[in-house]
């Protein structure tokens, strides 16, 4: 059995909704640390790496199937939250729009077999934010997303977030401090182009702040 590499993408935007006007104006900017958006990176997670601190949340180190994926939300939720707190940041609040975006944006990879933040289309993440009332209810809003995958023991919340934190530009983006809101989306596969067959989970992230 070939060890699983768990494998990361972040993609940041700062939308700006202009007066009683029409488009948005849609800046894709790099996240401090700097990655282009769409652009998937790499991370070789040690197969067992993520239980080397005993997570503190519970269920981190669920398998997500179909019938557990909220409990795996939560999860993973929590161990942020925790690497958060560890640095002195203010917790993130669950928000149920930018839940519906990530888990909008794993069921479409899964479904359309591929792995990146932006759709087939070029839809990216912030310009769907931009049209449900998270965004369009508020005179600004910065977002980031974060998403990964994994196989066997590294699909689980800890592995995740273990491949998240190992990689500068998905911790950075975990360790913004501006952001007040997060939602997480997680589908028990991976697409087919990647997971060579392999059982696994595709997770996102979707942080964000309004102005």
């Amino acid at each position: 059995m070939h060890p699983s590499r768990p494998t990361v993408a972040t993609e940041s935007a700062d939308i700006a909704m202009p007066p009683a006007t029409n488009p948005l104006t849609t800046r894709q900017r790099r996240p401090t640390s700097s990655i282009r958006a769409g652009s998937a990176t790499s991370v070789g997670l040690n197969r067992h790496s993520a239980r080397t601190h005993p997570p503190s949340c519970a269920n981190a180190n669920l398998l997500p199937t179909p019938t557990d994926t909220a409990t795996v939300d939560a999860a993973t939720l929590c161990l942020i939250d925790r690497v958060r707190a560890a640095h002195h940041l203010r917790p993130l609040r669950s928000n149920h729009e930018l839940q519906s975006v990530a888990a909008t944006q794993v069921s479409d990879m899964v479904r359309h077999d591929y792995f990146g933040d932006n759709s087939p289309s070029g839809q990216s993440p912030g310009a769907l934010i931009a049209t449900l009332p998270y965004g369009a209810h508020a005179a600004s809003f910065s977002t980031a997303q974060d998403v990964g995958w994994g196989t066997l023991s590294d699909s689980t919340p800890a592995g995740i977030v273990a491949a998240w934190m190992r990689s500068p530009p998905h911790r950075e983006t975990i360790l913004t401090a501006a952001f007040r809101d997060a939602g997480i989306g997680v589908a028990p596969a991976v697409p087919t182009v990647i997971g060579r067959g392999n059982r696994g989970a595709t997770y996102a992230v979707e942080l964000a702040v309004r102005g």
